[in-house]
């Protein structure tokens, strides 16, 4: 099965990934593109940028639809990710930040590679209890998250996975997910 972890920063995508490589070792896990491009060397500004998002989306549509394409996949960060950086980020400097129709193609076919989708949205009660990096895009970001998966208001999922959001405790999370993966 092939599988995208999506939130905002500091939504537990890393934690929940670790944990199902933990319960299901035949699975590859991809690093979100971010962490990709620190290991090749490549630079991002302090916080988040045009430039720097539209190499992560890039990037992202490439590892689904050239780099990683075996069957047991599980894939830190997806395209819809950056979608939702890329509008908040881009609305923050004043303009609004559109995808043209080619790129719209690109993404809609990463994400039709995938069988699903995970969303893990912010909790209420927040569970980092230290101070969290940006806290304000992360909020406006799991905002714009949420109207994309729930509403598909881009036009990108008729054809894609299937959505599980998740919400409760880690083994919860962890539960209703490999349900997901075994049919359930």
């Amino acid at each position: 099965m092939r599988i995208a972890v999506t939130g905002t920063h500091g939504s537990g995508k890393t934690t929940l990934i670790g944990d199902l490589v933990a319960a299901h070792p035949a699975y590859e896990s991809v690093a979100e593109p971010y962490w990709l491009f620190a290991e090749d060397g490549t630079p991002f500004a302090e916080e988040p940028s045009i430039d720097d998002l539209e190499q992560q989306l890039a990037r992202s549509c490439r590892l689904m639809l050239e780099e990683a394409t075996g069957a047991d996949v599980i894939f830190d960060r997806g395209p819809l990710d950056f979608l939702g950086y890329l509008d908040v980020v881009s609305a923050g400097e004043g303009f609004e930040w559109l995808p043209d129709g080619r790129l719209l193609r690109r993404i809609g076919r990463a994400l039709a590679s995938l069988d699903l989708l995970v969303f893990v949205p912010l909790r209420a009660v927040d569970e980092i209890a230290g101070p969290i990096e940006l806290p304000a895009l992360r909020a406006a970001v799991d905002r714009r998250l949420k109207t994309m998966l729930r509403d598909d208001d881009l036009g990108l999922l008729g054809n894609g996975p299937r959505i599980l959001e998740l919400t409760g405790t880690r083994a919860e999370r962890l539960a209703r997910v490999t349900a997901a993966m075994d049919g359930g």
